[in-house]
C-alpha cells in the first residue's frame, strides 16, 4: 500500500491501515539492528516520525487517543535516540571535514573523530538491547491499540478533521519560523525542523488532493528538512564540544572544529530561513484552501453518486 490517505475510503480504516504499515515497518527495522544498528535505527525512527505525523494530522478528531499514542511513540523514539545521534555526529564531523578540506587537513582533527567513534560504541553497549526491546514492545502495544481508534467517517466531518490538522501544522511551522528568525536559538530551529517535517508528511498523506505541482513541493520540503537536520546536528556537536568535562578534548584541541562548525552553522541558518520563508509563507495557505475545496467537492460528488 502507500503512505497516502484515499479520500474515497472511510477515514478510520485509512488511518488504521497506514499506522499499521508504519508500525510493522518499524518493528522490522528493530528486528534487524543486529545486522547494522545505524541504518536500522535511522529507518525505525523515520517510521516513528511518519506515524506521529499521521497522528497529529487526525488529532482534531481523536484528541484523547492521539495524546496517548503520540506519547507512546515519542518515548519509543527517545529510547533509540542516543546511539543514533552519536552516529549522526560522526557524519557531521565528516561533512565538516569535506566542506572545509584545507582547514581540516591543516589541523589535527583525527583524535576528535576517534573519540566520537568510541562514544558511539559506548552508547551502543549501554543498555542498548533493553532500549530496543522496550521500543519494540511499545510498537506492539500501539499496533494492538489501533482497533480503539474511531474517527467520524461522515465525509464532511472527515474533511474537517484533515483540514484542521493541516492548518495546525502550517500555523505551528510559521510560528517556529518567526521565532527562529528572531532568536537564532537551537531550540527554535529544532521546532521549525519538526514542523517542516510534519508538514511534508501531511502533504504526502493528502497528495491526491494537494494542488499540482505537488512533487516539487514535497522535494523542496524534504530538502529543507534535511538541511535543518544538518543544522541541528551542528548545534548538538557544538554543545558537546562545550560540555562539562570536555569529552571530545580540551578547548585547544577542539578550537578548530568549533570554528568550522560555526561557519557551517551561519551558512545553514541563512539558507534554512530563506527557504522556509519561501515555502511556508503564502503558498501553503493558498494550497490548503484549494485542497479543502477539492476534498469537499469530491466528497459531495461521491455522496451524490452513491445516493443515485
Amino acid at each position: 500500500m502507500s503512505y497516502r490517505i484515499d479520500p474515497r475510503l472511510p477515514l478510520t480504516s485509512e488511518v488504521r491501515r497506514i499506522a499499521a504499515e508504519e508500525i510493522e515497518a518499524a518493528l522490522g527495522h528493530l528486528a534487524g539492528v543486529g545486522d547494522g544498528p545505524d541504518k536500522a535505527l535511522h529507518e525505525c525512527r523515520k517510521r516513528l516520525k511518519s506515524l506521529r505525523a499521521l497522528l497529529r494530522l487526525i488529532r482534531p478528531g481523536a484528541r484523547k487517543f492521539v495524546k496517548a499514542e503520540n506519547a507512546r511513540y515519542r518515548e519509543a523514539a527517545a529510547r533509540l535516540a542516543a546511539p543514533r545521534d552519536a552516529a549522526a555526529l560522526i557524519a557531521t564531523f565528516d561533512r565538516l571535514a569535506a566542506e572545509f578540506p584545507e582547514e581540516a587537513a591543516a589541523g589535527s582533527l583525527d583524535p576528535i573523530h576517534d573519540r566520537l567513534v568510541v562514544r558511539r560504541a559506548a552508547l551502543l553497549s549501554e543498555n542498548f538491547a533493553k532500549a530496543v526491546d522496550a521500543a519494540a514492545a511499545a510498537c506492539r502495544t500501539g499496533l494492538a491499540r489501533l482497533g480503539k481508534l474511531n474517527l467520524p467517517d461522515h465525509r464532511e466531518a472527515a474533511a474537517d478533521i484533515l483540514a484542521d490538522g493541516l492548518r495546525a501544522t502550517i500555523k505551528r511551522a510559521r510560528k517556529a519560523l518567526e521565532r527562529a528568525k528572531e532568536s537564532r536559538a537551537p531550540s527554535d530551529f529544532h521546532d521549525l525542523r519538526k514542523a517542516v517535517k510534519a508538514h511534508a508528511k501531511h502533504v504526502a498523506l493528502v497528495k491526491t488532493l494537494w494542488p499540482s505541482p505537488v512533487k516539487p513541493q514535497l522535494k523542496a520540503l524534504d530538502e529543507l528538512g534535511e538541511r535543518l537536520g544538518e543544522l541541528h546536528d551542528i548545534f548538538v556537536l557544538r554543545a558537546l564540544l562545550d560540555e562539562e568535562g570536555r569529552p571530545l578534548g580540551s578547548k585547544a584541541e577542539t578550537r578548530l572544529l568549533d570554528r568550522l562548525a560555526r561557519r557551517s552553522q551561519r551558512k545553514l541558518c541563512k539558507l534554512c530561513l530563506a527557504d522556509a520563508s519561501e515555502l511556508l509563507c503564502g503558498g501553503p495557505g493558498r494550497a490548503l484552501k484549494k485542497t479543502i475545496r477539492k476534498l469537499r467537492r469530491d466528497l459531495v460528488e461521491r455522496q451524490a453518486a452513491e445516493a443515485a
